[in-house]
């Protein structure tokens, strides 16, 4: 069966992108390019089909052909987990299953539909849960901004006391660090959930000192994620804030909305780990002025890593 989900997860669980022909068509051959190169940079785990890998862009058929090849690229080498959020329950249920059977090693949910009070979301998961049965692990998607859902402290502790196959919270609210902390604190006494944070790793290194496993969030340079984890980890917190200060002004570029989707399709193309940086329509495109200062902040990026990172920065592609 692979690798199955704990509440042990930790690492950097890497949001994959989905590759396309420059035409816009699906390029499935481009996943096994794209897996190879995220576990060259390292990466403990993958994450398909999220709200990055434009998985709303896809049709149900492509979804499930993105999922299964995927999982066949990978082969076990790393957990992989698999967005199937849906608004319709037996969507989420068709999918999570079909996944599973292949070699996932949990499913990711973020509440969906009119779900205005803390017990229409708290039903909604416990029917989730019941559907896919305790053996399907499962990560709670903590995503605000996107969903509308607020998940209030205790909230999510009705929810992890309740539901154990729910062992994982992708934690992604904004601003959230008091949040974080407050879970970590009310967890004495009560199961130790893992959370992996997202927000394109803008609050990574106060989150991880504010109890945090790694993270689950997508960057055009995996390698920093995993470099910060790895120094933040050994205990080397002024090695691991002096890495992620070299990637901060590329982190913030990216974070555009919108825009930053096309950024990091285009330096994964730079990278060669896919061969088109084709995002689905809607897509901004970068321009002129975008690729020059995508040029710009390269540079910047490979001088600052000569003192903090050489390895890294051989691979900026300038």
């Amino acid at each position: 069966m692979g690798h199955r989900l704990t509440e042990d997860a930790k690492g950097v669980y890497l949001i994959a992108a989905t590759p396309f022909e420059d035409d816009g068509a699906l390029d499935l051959e481009g996943i096994d390019r794209l897996v190879d190169f995220y576990l060259g940079c390292g990466v403990h785990g993958l994450t398909i089909l999220g709200m990055m890998g434009e998985a709303n862009k896809l049709t149900a058929a492509e979804t499930e052909a993105v999922a299964a090849r995927f999982l066949k690229a990978v082969d076990g080498r790393v957990p992989v987990i698999v967005g199937t959020s849906a608004t319709a329950l037996a969507s989420v249920t068709d999918l999570s299953r079909k996944v599973m059977d292949q070699g996932a090693a949990g499913v990711m949910v973020a509440p969906s539909g009119p779900l205005k009070t803390d017990d229409q979301t708290f039903g909604y998961m416990e029917a989730v849960t019941a559907a896919l049965g305790p053996d399907v692990p499962v990560v709670y998607q903590d995503y605000p901004q996107s969903t509308g859902i607020h998940l209030s402290v205790p909230l999510w502790n009705r929810i992890a006391d309740a539901f154990p196959s729910i062992v994982m919270l992708k934690h992604e609210d904004c601003p959230g660090l008091a949040k974080l902390s407050r879970v970590r604190a009310d967890e004495a006494g009560r199961r130790r959930v893992s959370i992996l944070v997202g927000n394109g790793a803008l609050y990574y290194l106060e989150e991880m000192e504010r109890g945090a496993d790694g993270a689950m969030t997508g960057f055009g340079f995996p390698e920093m994620l995993v470099g910060v984890y790895d120094r933040f980890t050994a205990g080397d917190r002024d090695g691991a804030a002096a890495l992620f200060d070299a990637y901060m002004p590329f982190i913030r570029y990216e974070q555009q909305p919108g825009y930053g989707l096309a950024v990091r399709k285009e330096i994964l193309r730079r990278r060669g780990g896919t061969k088109s940086a084709r995002a689905r329509w809607p897509a901004p495109s970068l321009g002129r002025e975008g690729m020059a200062e995508i040029d710009s902040l390269l540079v910047r990026l490979r001088n600052r890593l000569l003192d903090v990172a050489p390895e890294q920065a051989a691979v900026v592609p300038i």
